[in-house]
């Protein structure tokens, strides 16, 4: 029984790899909506082959995203729904959909997710991590600067983040040269044929690592940290929000044991 479709904007999860990975409920809105956004319609196109949807597509990547914005706004605008999917995955983590989001609710439309496949959840659920917390950045930066003080300010944290194929090999190599001893989760070409999943110290990633598919890392914390080096971190970051020393050190008084007056100490020296 199909379901009783709204005028909306859907946010539909797609499968990563696997088409196999995908809800009975998105299928069924994929295929009662009056419209599919879709990043790439000859990808999309395989995946309502295989479901017999046969909604009409329409392409919506960041290159048009302002143009069919309003395109989609006039759709809704006629009581007509909208279903938003990228090529793989969850729309608008790491992919096109913010100005569209964005646009609809200020037009007082319902924004309704579907929940589905995720690679960052597809790594988290398949390896060991010290701890239930994780930091997600999407993208790395592509300024090797800027890539080494991701890694260095996130030493405390599991950090995940995507890359791409071209540029996996450098990343790491940036990670092997400011933290050499850090620990990292790899997965690659997930859910598909050739899924690979590896934990490893980063020199072992590197030696082994085959540069194709997609790929989605997690740099492990590092648990030996002492406690200046902690907060000595926390301190930076607070510092790069603008935040005044008295506050600063009444946040990281509320995070660590550790005297006022040392923390004071700490600060000074930054």
């Amino acid at each position: 029984m199909a379901s009783e479709i709204e005028t909306a904007l859907y946010t539909v999860a797609t499968p990563i790899g696997n088409l196999g990975d995908i809800t009975f409920r998105a299928i069924d809105i994929l295929k009662n909506v009056d419209v599919i956004a879709c990043e790439d319609t000859r990808i999309t196109t395989r995946l309502c082959e295989k479901y017999d949807i046969q909604t009409r597509l329409v392409s919506y990547h960041k290159f048009s995203e302002t143009k069919r914005t309003e395109l989609f706004l006039n759709y809704l605008k006629e009581g007509k729904s909208i279903a938003l999917v990228s090529d793989a995955g969850t729309p608008l983590i790491s992919d096109p959909g913010e100005i569209l989001v964005k646009s609809v609710e200020q037009e007082g439309f319902k924004v309704i997710p579907v929940c589905g496949a995720s690679a960052v959840i597809t790594l988290l659920q398949s390896v060991q991590r010290t701890g239930e917390s994780f930091k997600f950045i999407g993208f790395m930066p592509r300024i090797k600067g800027q890539i080494e003080e991701v890694f260095l300010k996130n030493r405390t944290e599991n950090l995940v983040f995507y890359e791409s194929p071209n540029r996996i090999l450098e990343t790491l190599n940036i990670l092997m040269k400011v933290r050499p001893q850090a620990t990292v989760s790899i997965g690659r070409e997930l859910t598909k044929k050739f899924e690979q999943i590896t934990t490893a110290p980063v020199a072992g990633i590197l030696r082994d690592l085959t540069q194709k598919g997609e790929f989605v890392c997690m740099v492990h914390l590092e648990q030996d940290l002492d406690i200046n080096t902690q907060i000595i971190e926390k301190a930076q970051t607070l510092k790069s929000l603008r935040l005044c020393d008295k506050d600063i050190v009444n946040i990281l008084c509320a995070f660590f044991e550790f005297p006022k007056n040392k923390i004071k100490e700490i600060l000074f020296k930054l």
